[in-house]
């Protein structure tokens, strides 16, 4: 079944505050203006991340777990300021908003009202819940709305240094050559059997490293059709294999091996073996799209120094 997700700006729906009584049992990380952040919270960000993490050793491991708990700890600090600012405010959200939002959502997903509950069903969620959530997420937007200004028109000058400076955002016709070794999860796979797949995939990728033949590897442990091929996938266009797969093998140069990518399949080892075209496209052919990509730079960065004023003025104080 389907997953269904929705974004208001730059926030994710994140779970309203933890209850005093919860917080009895529960370790209190943070403290944004009398306010409490629990380790619950922060742990249930992480958890998923957690077969994710590739480590050298078990200090290693350690460290880049530490760098993702304070990572998702200052998330989760700045919703509770921006949810503070909103109950300040006294931003309502109508019916009718909430209502209009999960239409869209609904017509963004192509299904009726019955299979959009027996999708949250799944998620833990009931309709009410869901729409608490869509209520807070408009809150949200709304006061960044209102909250966050950038000039919404660029010189020329700075449209071009924009293009200039992200080339790679507006190149066209590029083909790339992956090659793969693939070591699948099987659906409902425990997290002890994913742990050993990914340490039969990390010996193998040690065996590349070292100097062995990728071809040659994938051939003996591949678990794709494609091993017959020695792992070689052919030529893609940009956006016609999984986000998480492309995003590492467009990272690599022409001969370079990747370390271990995780996708809904399983865990890869990518080599690319081949980059064609990737001409860039004339400013005046994509001079809408420079300015819509500018607009956005600058309302990050805007939005980043309204965050920065709201910390400053409060008193946050971090136990983790």
């Amino acid at each position: 079944m389907k997953r269904f997700f929705l974004l208001f700006g730059f926030f994710l729906f994140f779970y309203g505050p933890i209850s005093l009584s919860e917080a009895v049992v529960d370790r209190v990380v943070a403290v944004v203006n009398q306010e409490i952040i629990t380790l619950s919270e922060v742990e249930k960000w992480i958890n998923p991340l957690k077969e994710e993490i590739v480590a050298e050793d078990r200090l290693e491991r350690q460290r880049k777990m530490q760098e993702i708990c304070r990572k998702v700890l200052e998330k989760l600090i700045e919703e509770k300021l921006i949810d503070q600012e909103v109950k300040k405010s006294g931003i309502k959200i109508s019916s009718k908003e909430i209502g209009a939002t999960l239409e869209e959502v609904r017509r963004r997903n192509a299904v009726t009202q019955e299979d959009l509950e027996k999708a949250l069903a799944v998620e833990g969620l009931t309709l009410e819940t869901y729409k608490k959530q869509i209520e807070k997420g408009l809150q949200r937007q709304k006061l960044i709305n209102w909250s966050v200004k950038v000039e919404t028109k660029a010189g020329e000058k700075e449209l071009r240094d924009f293009y200039q400076k992200n080339i790679y955002r507006y190149r066209t016709n590029e083909t790339y050559r992956p090659s793969h070794i693939l070591f699948v999860i099987p659906k409902g796979a425990t997290p002890e059997e994913i742990r050993e797949i990914r340490k039969r995939c990390e010996k193998v990728l040690e065996k590349v490293k070292g100097g062995e033949d990728f071809g040659e590897m994938a051939l003996l442990y591949s678990e794709d059709s494609s091993n017959k091929g020695r792992g070689d996938l052919g030529y893609f266009k940009k956006g016609e294999l999984l986000p998480a797969f492309e995003r590492e093998a467009l990272r690599l140069k022409v001969g370079e091996v990747s370390g271990v990518v995780r996708t809904e399949f399983g865990f890869h080892i990518i080599k690319l073996l081949d980059r064609k075209g990737a001409d860039p496209l004339p400013f005046e052919e994509v001079k809408e799209k420079v300015q819509a990509d500018y607009y956005e730079s600058e309302m990050e960065k805007a939005f980043r120094q309204y965050l920065g004023t709201l910390k400053e003025k409060s008193v946050i104080e971090i136990k983790l």
